[in-house]
């Protein structure tokens, strides 16, 4: 049988399919789907952890107990669990062990574009990379072998477009193997010396094994062209799209990208004249050419960031003397610009509208509220990673106030991150309190995981009862030691207001939880408002809130501009009648 995947679904098919018992992961683009994908599996164990460190310890559990395991996150996941995983990859495994990292060329949706192949090599992983659904569905199979075979964790490397894309994928039937149940051993899973100093030669002897193994693996496939005196080595996506110009030139194509078999490749240099190596982002392959003393070329003639496309490899391929023709630039169709923004009913909106009217220094974090600081909004001024904000409010606060500059500072994070890397930050705010502190912290509390698709957070279950955590965050940073924690919901415009401007006008630290669930999660829509025209004075008011269903619409009969609500787009959530100077707002009957 065969099926239409992504390479999401193909990765779940093929953890299924080859005996697979846990998988842990932190939703994030573009492996988010890989998770959603196993629930369909009730043989697989499968659980979105509170992050990405959290994910791969319940995956390391699993594993030491002999089960296959995974764990899968975003590139930039991958630096929040690096603590147990380097590690981790130095001890012997039970249980087959595969991490799957989702690189992001061209940073669609991250903040960073880091090179995860090099992660795999730092943390002495094997490294494989599929540029399809098959391959992913296949190489996930095949990672699971080996990594029990050798004894290696293995490292997925997966970019956005191969997650995101659908291919023909033939699907097979599930594998059955048993765990082996975990056997305590000191030596080789109690990481500390004299027990690490062997774990090191062992780990370096296992890369090596595979080192070996990889002259003729299946995963590397060969495409000679006779009399051809160039090679092009490839790996991923790249080779599809090296394909569609078809070259007549040979082709080395990676599937293990890490450790490359030295002996295979030194043949290949004394074969051929010239070696061009194709891949997106670092130079990883031909490094490790370099390495080898093996003259390629490669990043002089392809970028370095983003992704490559059809036209950029034949382009480079031109400037390369591989095949003649003029260089061509391309132009991405102009279409209707619609930039980022709240959704209906959003509870954000009420209070990035409040901070922008005060117009003070606010540090944000990462979540659906990282468009505040966008242009429409222009309210939060930092911006840099899961949890950051806290730290970050903490540290220029005082040195603020060593320099007498009295600035309130406001920080915002969402329930979701701060479960995911915000709990620290505010146990540390406690460390050195100054009572000339001026420090707001807004936590946005929705109820959910919305910029990823609406996956549950530990705050999930005190609104929805089908969710099996029910944290409460103000009991809890009460217990912690704070005494100045404030409820307030969002969509009560004026208390909003009142509070959070009461707040940062206090010295100390101030903390405000903004509750109110996700209407996108949780399907809210109550009766939509509408706008009188002849009550509205066209302030705009309702307008700067920035909410998607209103605009400013001609009205017959009358010569001004006045504003509208699509009544389709509009939840009911109250926020534009509220700030309405007139009460031109009207919620429908």
């Amino acid at each position: 049988m065969k099926q239409l995947l992504t390479g999401n679904q193909a990765i779940a098919r093929g953890f299924y399919e080859g005996g697979g018992h846990l998988a842990a992961s932190y939703p994030g683009s573009p492996t988010v789907e890989i998770l959603e994908s196993l629930k369909e599996y009730d043989e697989i164990y499968s659980e979105f952890s509170v992050n990405e460190k959290v994910a791969l310890e319940v995956a390391m559990g699993a594993s030491l107990y002999g089960a296959r395991t995974m764990a899968s996150m975003k590139h930039v996941g991958v630096n929040i669990a690096a603590d147990p995983l380097m590690t981790f990859t130095q001890t012997e495994i039970n249980g087959a062990f595969v991490l799957v990292s989702g690189d992001d060329p061209g940073m669609a949706s991250s903040q960073n574009e880091q090179d995860n192949r090099i992660f795999g090599k730092f943390a002495n992983m094997a490294v494989v990379y599929p540029g399809n659904s098959q391959e992913a569905k296949d190489y996930m199979k095949i990672s699971l072998e080996i990594s029990e075979l050798i004894q290696i964790p293995i490292l997925m490397d997966i970019t956005s477009r191969v997650c995101h894309s659908r291919s023909i994928v033939e699907i097979m039937d599930r594998k059955e193997v048993k765990p082996k149940g975990f056997i305590p051993h000191r030596e080789k899973y109690t990481m500390f010396p004299p027990h690490t100093f062997k774990a090191q030669h062992f780990m370096k002897d296992r890369l090596e094994k595979l080192r070996e193994v990889a002259y003729d693996m299946p995963l590397n496939k060969l495409e000679e062209v006779e009399g051809s005196d160039t090679l092009i080595i490839t790996s991923g996506l790249m080779y599809y799209n090296l394909k569609e110009l078809g070259l007549d030139v040979s082709v080395y194509k990676l599937g293990l990208v890490y450790p490359l078999s030295e002996k295979r490749m030194r043949e290949l240099a004394d074969k051929y004249k010239h070696i061009i190596v194709i891949e997106e982002m670092m130079p990883f392959i031909q490094d490790e050419l370099k390495l080898m003393g093996i003259s390629s070329k490669g990043k002089e003639y392809f970028n370095f960031t983003g992704e490559l496309h059809i036209e950029d490899i034949r382009n480079g391929l031109i400037k390369a003397g591989v095949i003649e023709g003029e260089e061509k630039t391309y132009q991405v169709v102009d279409t209707v610009k619609r930039p980022p923004m709240f959704c209906s009913g959003c509870p954000h909106r009420p209070v990035f509208d409040v901070l922008k009217k005060l117009k003070v220094k606010v540090i944000g974090d990462i979540g659906c509220y990282s468009i505040s600081a966008l242009e429409q909004w222009d309210v939060s001024q930092i911006m840099i990673s899961m949890g950051a904000t806290v730290g970050m409010t903490k540290g220029m606060n005082k040195v603020m106030r060593r320099f007498q500059d009295d600035e309130p500072l406001v920080s915002v994070i969402g329930d979701g991150t701060f479960f995911h890397s915000g709990m620290t930050g505010f146990v540390n705010l406690l460390h050195q309190v100054d009572d000339e502190d001026n420090m707001t912290f807004i936590i946005l509390e929705n109820s959910t995981t919305a910029m990823t698709g609406g996956q549950p957070n530990p705050s999930s279950g005190n609104f929805n009862k089908e969710d099996d955590m029910r944290v409460n965050i103000k009991k809890m940073l009460s217990s912690i030691g704070f005494d100045n924690v404030r409820e307030v919901d969002q969509f009560n415009y004026k208390e909003v207001k009142k509070v959070i401007g009461e707040e940062v006008k206090k010295k100390g630290i101030s903390i405000i939880i903004a509750t109110r669930p996700c209407a996108l999660r949780f399907k809210i829509k109550e009766k939509n408002f509408y706008v009188d025209p002849k009550i509205c004075i066209a302030c705009r008011t309702c307008v700067r809130t920035n909410c998607p269903p209103i605009r400013m619409k001609e009205y017959q009969g009358i010569d001004k501009l006045k504003s509208f609500i699509d009544p389709d787009m509009c939840v009911g959530c109250s926020v534009c009648s509220q700030v309405c100077p007139v009460g031109a707002i009207k919620r429908s009957l």
